[in-house]
C-alpha cells in the first residue's frame, strides 16, 4: 500500500538555535510516523549572518546564555553555555556550505545534525574549516572529496539560492517551514503542532 506523502519544506541556519531544535523535532515526528505517511524533508540554507562580523568574545559569551531557552523546549538539541576558547563563529555561509557538500556523499541530515551539536553542545567554532573538516572526519565522510567540494563555487551558489529563494517566498526569518499552497510556518513548534498539521494535510489530501 503506498502512504501519502507529505513535503516540509525548512528554511534554517546552522548558527540559529531554535533551528537545532526544529531540526531535532522534525526528525523525531518523520520517525514516529513512517509507518502510516512518508513525511519529506526538504532543508534549505537561510543566512542569517550572510557577512563575516566580529563579535567581543565577552558579548558573544553572554548571548549564549540565551540558547538556554530553546534548550527548555520538549523536543530541544543539547546547548551549552559558550565554555571554550574558541573564538566566535564569524558568518553563517562556511557551515551551509558544509552542509551541502556533506549531501554530495548522501550525508547531509547526520553532517547537519553533527555541526549543530558541535556549536551549541561542543563549543567550536563551526566557521573555522578545522572544525567543519573534523565533524566530516568523524561522521565517516570521504575527507578528501569533502575537502575538494568545500572549494566548489557551485555549493555556495546552491547556498545563496536557497537563501534568495526564501526571501522571495516571504521568509524573513527561522526556522520556516513551508507547507503546500504557500502557507508558511515559523519559529520552532512542538511536535503537536508539527503533528497536527501533518495529519490534516494527509486528511485533506485523501478528500
Amino acid at each position: 500500500m503506498e502512504l501519502p506523502r507529505i513535503t516540509f519544506t525548512v528554511w534554517s541556519d546552522v548558527l540559529c538555535p531554535w533551528c537545532q531544535n526544529v531540526v531535532v523535532c522534525l526528525e523525531r515526528l518523520q520517525d514516529e510516523v513512517r509507518d502510516r505517511i512518508e513525511l519529506e524533508l526538504r532543508w534549505k540554507s537561510f543566512l542569517l549572518r550572510p557577512y563575516p562580523e566580529p563579535k567581543p568574545m565577552d558579548r558573544f559569551r553572554r548571548y549564549t546564555e540565551s540558547w538556554l531557552k530553546p534548550a527548555s523546549q520538549p523536543d530541544a538539541g543539547e546547548f551549552r553555555v559558550w565554555a571554550t576558547d574558541e573564538p566566535p563563529p564569524s558568518h553563517s555561509i562556511p557551515p551551509a556550505v558544509a552542509v551541502k557538500a556533506a549531501a554530495r556523499q548522501g550525508d547531509a541530515g547526520r553532517y547537519r545534525r553533527a555541526i549543530m551539536h558541535a556549536y551549541f553542545a561542543r563549543n567550536l567554532d563551526v566557521t573555522s574549516r578545522d572544525n567543519i573538516l573534523l565533524v566530516a572526519r568523524e561522521g565517516g565522510l570521504d575527507p578528501e572529496a569533502f575537502a575538494l567540494d568545500l572549494d566548489d563555487p557551485a555549493l555556495l551558489d546552491e547556498v545563496v539560492a536557497d537563501h534568495r529563494e526564501g526571501v522571495e517566498a516571504g521568509i524573513t526569518g527561522v526556522p520556516c517551514v513551508l507547507l503546500a499552497g504557500g502557507f508558511a510556518l515559523p519559529g520552532s513548534q512542538d511536535r503537536a503542532v508539527y503533528r497536527n498539521i501533518l495529519e490534516r494535510l494527509v486528511a485533506k489530501q485523501a478528500e
